[in-house]
């Protein structure tokens, strides 16, 4: 069972703390519960029912009416508010609550609602990386178990794969060839196989090794595949010269192709950069960047 401060329940539902002690003194609505030595937290379930307060107040909803309801009524209106409501918000928000519920099927419902309403590529810029980034600030601040990532981020991944396993490949008449890896200490696979679907999607042909490849590995695949653009992400090397070693040390390995390097530890200033390197420092750059050659 986890325990919340009220800082941690304003991150997750965008509810301010003022607000929180307002509803609960005139509404009686989620009394805290206190430790032994009279410090206010809230529980899994506490903060699941401010999630779904939260979703019905971005539907229009008043929060008089909200508090009247029962739990059991409050599914309902949330599960049709969820799948009629078009702000991201309130989908980020039914993706927290069955994230904290370890409820798959509910996470699914709310990914498939999204994907149908907007495709695949909208839902992953709309909804899931700003999700994920909450996630990452939760999980950093220790308001959440490590788990409840993992849980979300392979359920995520595996909507990709089906995704990438479902592409019709043609290669278009400018298509270039991408070789795309993640390099020694760098798990985080699920922006390198979205950059894997667009540039698929787009004409492009792709070899994908994906995450933690050894460089000998590399090597070999570089001299048989001979591509164009080596893509890769760096979100995991602690500091900003690591990032400019590895970046330098990796153009000179592929000094044939184009080094295109993406990730959170690239989004700083970090010098100058071979010719052959191509920085992206946001997704709407990297969208830009492979439309740009598409």
């Amino acid at each position: 069972m986890g325990r919340f401060s009220i800082s941690d329940i304003e991150k997750f539902t965008g509810v301010k703390a003022h607000t929180l002690r307002i509803w609960e003194q005139r509404y009686n609505m989620v009394i805290p519960k206190r430790t032994d030595t009279n410090i206010r937290y809230y529980d899994d379930d506490d903060l699941k029912y401010l999630l779904k307060v939260s979703i019905l107040l971005n539907c229009g909803y008043r929060i008089s009416k909200v508090a009247g309801m029962g739990k059991g009524k409050m599914e309902e209106v949330v599960m049709l508010a969820s799948q009629k409501h078009e702000q991201f918000s309130g989908h980020s928000k039914s993706l927290s609550t069955a994230m904290i519920s370890m409820d798959e099927d509910a996470f699914n419902r709310t990914i498939t609602t999204c994907i149908l309403q907007m495709g695949l590529e909208q839902t992953m810029l709309q909804v899931i990386f700003p999700f994920m980034d909450q996630v990452g600030l939760l999980w950093m601040t220790g308001s959440i178990h490590p788990a409840h990532e993992h849980f979300v981020s392979n359920l995520i991944k595996q909507k990709l794969y089906v995704a990438i396993d479902g592409q019709t490949y043609k290669q278009s008449a400018g298509g270039k060839r991408f070789l795309l890896y993640l390099p020694d200490g760098e798990a985080h696979e699920m922006g390198l196989l979205y950059a894997n679907y667009i540039i698929r999607s787009l004409g492009h042909k792709v070899v994908y090794l994906g995450q933690m490849t050894p460089e000998q590995d590399i090597c070999g695949v570089f001299d048989q595949y001979k591509p164009e653009y080596v893509f890769t992400s760096v979100t995991c090397t602690p500091t900003c010269s690591d990032v400019n070693d590895f970046i330098a040390k990796a153009a000179s390995l592929w000094c044939g192709a184009k080094l295109v390097v993406a990730g959170s530890k690239v989004c700083g200033p970090c010098g100058n950069h071979p010719d052959n390197v191509i920085v992206l420092k946001s997704l709407d750059e990297f969208l830009q960047f492979i439309n740009s050659i598409s």
